[in-house]
């Protein structure tokens, strides 16, 4: 079977949403608007939200626009912050992230921990791994989780700060505990490596099912390898194909090609050449270099015990999975 996964990188170097700033309690859109003619920035931003999400006005992302910059020119962090995101995701704006910079920096000067995070996501994408983590930090010291969470990233890989693994456990810690899925999956990894931590593969389980309960591939897999070697856990293959099965759907390679092989065997599940074929052939089209050598010699193998029929049939059900896959996608 295949090896457990280890840790995954760095939280992905997207800016984080808009912030939905609302009208203040007990005013209308109405009495909002002529506060914000009246130039109260708190009122401008929430028109501005209005206009950006299309909550009570038609949305127009160019009046947004016109209502953040008239808050941000007040020093309005949340306006600031608003704009740095316009500017990122070009909305109302000409994509333009020089510009995004500018305005993450003048909220996060504020101390606006989303606006800090964000700025630490651009110097990390411009390799500059030592003011990402100044940024990072400063977001992390305010209970940000993804900020958290990339500090524990870069302290695992020693990107900008000495490596330490006693440190990314700290910090994958304070994601963990707040929900944030990818770091409690990495925490499994490091408890069931022992970095960091003392090895513990029952407190590795503990993890990787908080994380595989909110969908994180890398650890539904690791359960299903858990299950299968008996790690942690009594050896159980039909526990270990449910969890490949989870993982598979989601495209994990290594997960296709353990569910392939425990149907071409009959554990844990009926033994089924036509599905076994399936899944290796999709775990083939998924993986590069050895493995994908490994995945299509192990599929061919299977083939050897098929009517053509049956490979048609295999292969057919491969398509479909893979158009279906692709139809779930987000646009």
């Amino acid at each position: 079977m295949w090896k457990f996964v280890g840790i995954l990188a760095l939280a992905a170097l997207v800016v984080a949403g808009t912030i939905l700033t609302t009208v203040a309690q007990g005013d209308d859109l109405a009495t909002t608007r002529k506060k914000a003619d009246q130039g109260d920035a708190s009122a401008q931003v929430a028109i501005g939200v209005a206009y950006a999400t299309g909550q009570g006005v038609p949305q127009d992302h160019a009046q947004a626009i016109v209502w953040f910059r008239k808050a941000a020119g007040q020093g309005s962090a949340d306006a600031q912050y608003n704009l740095g995101v316009a500017y990122a995701k070009g909305q109302g704006v000409p994509r333009d992230y020089a510009q995004a910079i500018v305005w993450f920096r003048k909220a996060a000067d504020q101390g606006y921990a989303a606006a800090q995070y964000n700025l630490g996501v651009s110097y990390a994408a411009g390799q500059d791994y030592v003011q990402a983590v100044v940024w990072w930090r400063k977001a992390a010291d305010q209970g940000y989780a993804a900020a958290q969470y990339n500090l524990g990233a870069v302290y695992d890989t020693g990107q900008g700060v000495p490596q330490d693994h006693a440190q990314a456990i700290v910090w994958f810690r304070k994601a963990a505990d707040q929900g944030s899925a990818d770091a409690q999956s990495n925490l499994g990894s490091m408890y069931l490596t022992g970095q960091g931590v003392p090895q513990d593969p029952a407190q590795a389980l503990v993890w990787f099912r908080k994380a595989a309960d909110q969908g994180v591939a890398a650890a539904q897999f690791n359960l299903g390898l858990a299950h299968a070697n008996g790690q942690g856990v009594p050896q159980d293959d039909t526990q270990a194909a449910i969890w490949y099965r989870k993982a598979a759907d989601q495209g994990h390679a290594a997960a296709q090609y353990n569910l392939g092989v425990l149907y071409a065997a009959g554990q844990g599940v009926p033994q089924d050449y036509v599905e076994a074929h399936k899944w290796l052939h999709l775990a083939a089209s998924r993986a590069t270099g050895e493995d994908e050598k490994k995945f299509a010699a192990a599929r061919d193998v299977v083939a050897k015990a098929m009517t053509r029929e049956q490979i048609a049939e295999a292969q057919k059900r491969a398509t479909a999975w893979q158009a279906a896959s692709e139809r779930r996608q987000p646009k």
